[in-house]
């Protein structure tokens, strides 16, 4: 495993117009991880060309050209681990989009393919592969995904976050690089007091700040709506955002309940993380990143229906440092307000969970992708 060297830039020759590929999606946890390195290039070079390749109907198809790039879809699905009859249809999707998928590369013939995870990066990468194209893979999690293992083996680099990845991936080729995350997280000036004062929260009280991704989670909020109450009259601020599959009974539980706000979506999270006195929230790879990079004491509730139970797996690895506090899906309603009393009554050990999380953080990790990916294309 090696770090990417950030003391000097590769050389690309002189009017090279430098072309790539970036597929994968399906998830935030994917998209701003893609879109940060998109960024990155363009800061480096503002005249490099970049194609995003998604799945046609995941969020990606909409964040990405609100992002200003251009998008490709392709018809690709996740398989069924149970009921195997079902993946007769995904099979056929899988088929097209490996021909679009070809027909892609192709045309844009890029200088590199990137493989941020999600459906669409398989076919994409597997392409360019064929085709000798230069691959990197960003693997988020602690725990490598199927696809992301079987491209491993002609990648030329493949960028991580966790140690030990080397159970997974050929070791020489492994950097540690860390999660890209959104860079306004890091950026704010706001004092905590003043962060909460634009978020409509007394600075005098504390501020747990749930959050359970754009559609939201099933359990963590039940536990919500099981706490809140408690929380409210011990004079705690909750931030709850909902998700908007749950937004309506969510904010009917919290009605009337002072300092408290229940929303379906929370669009400046560069606020939320300067506020919060603890985060409660799914454990997703750019969540995990997040946390660490901003140091914010946190309740993980990892989710168990995601392949290779990678929640699980990312929310052990602060679990185990003493950098987050883990409680299991099944257990969220009968424990998260206990949970939540007891840290919000002990600073020093918020302030230990924060200090171990900011040790743990990887920055400038779109920078060091980036430095990767000219270093791959000058060697071309």
């Amino acid at each position: 495993m090696t770090s990417s060297p950030r003391n000097s830039t590769p050389k690309i020759p002189p009017n090279f117009m430098t072309k790539v590929l970036i597929s994968g999606g399906g998830t935030g946890g994917h998209i701003f991880p893609a879109l940060s390195i998109a960024n990155a290039l363009r800061r480096r070079d503002p005249q490099i060309e970049i194609l995003f390749v998604g799945a046609d109907n995941r969020m990606e198809m909409e964040r990405v050209p609100a992002a200003g790039y251009p998008i490709k879809g392709l018809p690709v699905a996740g398989f069924y681990r149970t009921k195997l009859w079902r993946n007769i249809p995904v099979l056929f999707k899988l088929w097209k989009s490996m021909r679009m998928a070809r027909s892609i590369v192709r045309d844009f013939n890029p200088d590199i393919a990137v493989g941020v995870g999600g459906y669409a990066s398989g076919p994409v990468l597997k392409q360019a592969q064929k085709r000798g194209i230069p691959t990197l893979i960003q693997e988020q999690n602690s725990y490598a995904g199927v696809t992301n293992k079987l491209l491993a083996k002609k990648a030329d680099a493949i960028c991580v976050a966790y140690e030990n990845m080397d159970r997974f991936f050929p070791g020489e080729k492994i950097i540690m690089t860390g999660n890209p995350v959104r860079k306004d997280i890091l950026t704010s000036e706001l004092t905590q007091r003043e962060a909460k004062e634009q978020l409509g929260f007394d600075p005098d009280r504390p501020l747990v700040v749930t959050v359970g991704g754009s559609l939201g989670a099933r359990s963590v909020n039940d536990a919500m709506k099981h706490a809140v109450k408690r929380f409210s009259d011990e004079g705690i601020s909750v931030l709850w955002q909902t998700g908007k599959l749950y937004a309506e009974e969510c904010q009917a539980a919290a009605e009337g309940l002072p300092n408290l706000q229940a929303t379906p979506f929370v669009s400046r999270m560069d606020l939320v993380y300067r506020a919060a006195d603890l985060l409660v929230s799914r454990a997703g790879a750019s969540t995990i990143s997040e946390i660490q990079l901003a140091g914010i004491p946190s309740i993980l509730i990892p989710s168990p229906n995601v392949a290779e139970d990678h929640q699980r797996k990312n929310a052990l690895a602060l679990a185990t440092r003493d950098a987050a506090v883990m409680i299991e899906d099944a257990d969220a309603e009968s424990k998260l307000g206990d949970t939540v009393m007891a840290l919000l009554a002990d600073p020093d050990r918020l302030k230990k969970l924060r200090h171990n999380a900011k040790e743990m953080a990887l920055p400038d990790a779109d920078e060091k992708i980036v430095d990767k990916i000219f270093e791959i294309i000058s060697q071309k």
